[in-house]
C-alpha cells in the first residue's frame, strides 16, 4: 500500500505545478511554522496538504477578481517526517553564510504559506482559515504582512523585481525538469526577513544610493559598467553558467510598523535549484572575490533564512493523511537489521557446539 502511494504521488508530480509564476499581486502574507511533536500533528498537516487546493478555491471564490493564491513549501526535516521516499535531489537545510559582520542566519521552519491576492482581506481570511486547519498541530516562527509600494519599490526607495523572468522563461527558470523527474514541476524557494537603517541609509547621497544598488533610483535605469562598482548589488546577484544567466523568480514585499521603527524587505525567491541563490547569497555576504560584499548589508541585516522546497499541487492533492512516515520506516528497518544480525550470531554460535550460544539457564556459559 505504501508503494502504491508513493507510486501515484511520483506520478501526480508530473501534472499540474503550484502557482509559482502568477503574476506578482499588490498583497501578501508569509507564514512559516514547525509542526509541533506527535503522530497527532504531522496527520494534521498532511490532511491540510490533501485539502489546501479546496480551501483556497472556497476562500478564492468570494472575490473571483483577487487573485488569491498559496504557495506551500515543506523544509528538509519536515519532508522526511511527512513523506516517504523518494526525496527532492536538492531539498537541504538553509546554509548560514558568516562574514563578520556579515551573517546570513538559518533559522527554523518546517512549513512556510506564500498568500498572495490583490487584495489583503482575501490573504488574511485564507491564513485565518489555515491556521485555524492547523490549531495545536504547528507552531508559527514568523508571519509578515506584506505590501507593494508606490511603483513596486522597497522601502529603500529603490524598484525591485525589475528584472524578473516571464512567460516562459519564468517557467524556466522555476520548474524542475528532467534533472530530477520524480519531482519535476516542483521548485525551491528561499526566505529572508531583511530590516533596513533606514535613518542611516536616507543619510546617503542619491549617487552613492544608486552605486550600492547599480541602478537609477528614480528612472530605474541600469547603471553602465563603466560606472557601476563590481560590488553593486545587481552585479554581485547575477550569476551566468556557460555564458548563459541563470535567472530567478523574487516575488519580494515590503513590511514595516512605523511606530516601532520597523522597516524591511521580505526577500523570496524562487528557482528550480537552490544553488542559484546560494550563490547570490555567498558572493552578497562573503563577496565576489572575498571582501567584494554587496554594501547594501551595511544597512541591512538578514533576521531569518529557510530552504523549502515547492511539491506540485498534483503532489499535495495526493497526499494521503496516513502517508507511512520515512523516519520510522528507518528506524523500523534498523530495528529488524539489529535482529537479524542478533539471530546470526546466535545460529553461528550453535552450528559451533550444537548450543544455542546463549548459557545455561542457571547463568552459566557454555564452555
Amino acid at each position: 500500500m505504501a508503494s502504491d502511494s508513493l507510486t501515484a504521488q511520483a506520478s501526480a508530480v508530473l501534472t499540474l505545478p503550484q502557482l509559482v509564476s502568477s503574476p506578482l499581486t499588490k498583497s501578501a502574507i508569509f507564514l512559516v511554522v514547525t509542526i509541533n511533536p506527535g503522530d497527532e500533528n504531522r496527520a494534521a498537516v498532511l490532511s491540510l496538504c490533501a485539502d489546501l487546493s479546496a480551501l483556497l478555491r472556497a476562500v478564492g471564490f468570494r472575490n473571483l477578481e483577487s487573485s488569491l493564491s498559496c504557495i506551500m513549501g515543506v523544509g528538509s526535516d519536515a519532508w522526511d517526517r511527512l513523506f516517504s521516499a523518494p526525496r527532492p535531489a536538492e531539498l537541504h537545510p538553509f546554509r548560514e553564510i558568516r562574514s563578520s559582520p556579515r551573517h546570513a542566519v538559518s533559522t527554523s521552519g518546517d512549513l512556510i504559506f506564500h498568500i498572495r491576492a490583490k487584495y489583503m482581506d482575501l490573504c488574511f481570511e485564507l491564513a485565518t482559515q489555515i491556521m485555524a486547519r492547523l490549531e495545536g498541530a504547528v507552531t508559527t516562527t514568523d508571519e509578515v504582512h506584506g505590501f507593494r509600494y508606490f511603483d513596486e519599490r522597497d522601502l529603500l526607495g529603490f524598484v525591485d523585481g525589475t528584472e524578473n523572468p516571464t512567460g516562459s522563461a519564468a517557467a524556466d527558470a522555476v520548474f524542475i525538469g528532467d534533472e530530477d523527474p520524480a519531482f519535476s514541476g516542483g521548485s525551491y524557494v528561499i526566505v529572508q526577513k531583511y530590516l533596513h537603517n533606514v535613518d542611516a541609509w536616507n543619510k546617503l547621497p542619491t549617487e552613492a544610493q544608486e552605486k550600492i544598488i547599480g541602478r537609477t533610483k528614480v528612472s530605474d535605469i541600469e547603471l553602465d559598467d563603466s560606472v557601476k562598482p563590481s560590488s553593486a548589488h545587481n552585479a554581485l546577484t547575477t550569476i551566468e553558467e556557460n555564458g548563459r544567466e541563470i535567472k530567478i523568480l523574487r516575488d519580494n514585499m515590503p513590511f514595516g510598523r512605523p511606530g516601532h521603527g520597523e522597516f524591511g524587505t521580505y526577500f523570496i525567491g524562487y528557482s528550480r535549484s537552490p544553488r542559484t541563490i546560494e550563490q547570490m547569497l555567498e558572493n552578497m555576504f562573503i563577496g565576489s572575490p572575498p571582501g567584494n560584499y554587496d554594501r547594501i548589508l551595511d544597512f541591512s541585516t538578514a533576521i531569518t533564512g529557510s530552504l523549502f522546497f515547492i511539491p506540485t499541487a498534483s503532489f499535495l492533492d495526493s497526499v494521503s493523511s496516513d502517508q507511512p512516515d520515512s523516519a520510522a520506516s528507518a528506524r523500523e528497518q534498523s530495528s529488524a537489521m539489529v535482529s537479524a544480525q542478533h539471530e546470526a550470531a546466535i545460529s553461528a554460535a550453535s552450528s559451533k557446539d550444537g548450543s544455542l550460544g546463549i548459557g545455561s539457564l542457571k547463568g552459566h556459559s557454555n564452555e
